[in-house]
C-alpha cells in the first residue's frame, strides 16, 4: 500500500506540473494526507474478535482433529489397487556411480562408473508384505503370512491405518509415505510380498483368498 501511496503520488505531480507561462490555477479540491493501516494492529484485532466469538477456539480444535487424523488415518496411496492375477516380478536394486567417492582425506574410494549392489553386502532379513488394510481379506491374508513365515515379515501399509493394527496385533507395522517403496519396486497391486533371491528381490503380487 506503501508504494501505491508513492506512485498515486508521483502521478499527481506530474499532472500539476505546467510550463513556467501557464496559469497558476491554486488548489482544486482538499488534500488529505495518505494513510496505510497497520497490518499487524489489523491481524490483531481480528484474532481478538474471533477469540470473543469462539470462533478461534473452534479453528484451534479442528486443526487438531485434522491433525490426528491424518497419523491414525494416512492419506491411502493412489494408482494401488487390488491384485487380480497372480504375478512374480524381479527388482534389481545395483546402482552406478555418477561421481567418485573419496575418503576423508580424499583418497579415491570408488570411481565413477562402478556399479553396485547392495545385496552384496546386506540382506533382505524380513520379508516386506505390502497390502491395504481397508481390505480385511487383506488383513487376514497378512495375518496368516506373518505367522507362516514365523513373524520374519515386516508389514507395510498403502491404505488404512498402521495404528490400529498395530495395537490389534502387538506388533510393529509401516506405512509407506508417498508410496516410494512401492514405486520403486514397481508394486502396482496388493497385496503383494517381497523376499530376497540371490541378488535380486522378488515380488510376488497374489490374490487375495
Amino acid at each position: 500500500m506503501r508504494q501505491l501511496g508513492i506512485v498515486a503520488a508521483l502521478l499527481s505531480g506530474l499532472v500539476l506540473v505546467r510550463p513556467a507561462a501557464a496559469e497558476a490555477l491554486g488548489t482544486v479540491g482538499p488534500v488529505y494526507p495518505l494513510a496505510e493501516p497497520n497490518l499487524l494492529d489489523f491481524i490483531e484485532a481480528r484474532l481478538k474478535e474471533k477469540e470473543r466469538s469462539g470462533e478461534l477456539a473452534r479453528l484451534q480444535q479442528e486443526a487438531r482433529s485434522r491433525g490426528t487424523d491424518s497419523v491414525l488415518h494416512p492419506t491411502p496411496i493412489p494408482g494401488i489397487g487390488s491384485v487380480q492375477t497372480a504375478r512374480t516380478t524381479y527388482f534389481d536394486p545395483s546402482f552406478t556411480l555418477d561421481r567418485n567417492i573419496v575418503d576423508d582425506k580424499g583418497a579415491l574410494m570408488f570411481a565413477a562408473g562402478t556399479r553396485k549392489n547392495p545385496l552384496d553386502v546386506v540382506t533382505l532379513s524380513k520379508r516386506l508384505l505390502f497390502f491395504d488394510a481397508r481390505d480385511p481379506r487383506q488383513v487376514a491374508q497378512a495375518r496368516r503370512l506373518i505367522d507362516q513365515y514365523h513373524g520374519k515379515v515386516k508389514p507395510i501399509l498403502l491404505g488404512g491405518s498402521y495404528i490400529d493394527l498395530i495395537k490389534a496385533w502387538r506388533v510393529p507395522v509401516y506405512f509407506d509415505q508417498q508410496g516410494v517403496l512401492a514405486r520403486q519396486l514397481g508394486i502396482s497391486a496388493v497385496p503383494a510380498i517381497v523376499s530376497q533371491e540371490g541378488r535380486r528381490l522378488r515380488i510376488d503380487e497374489l490374490v487375495v483368498q
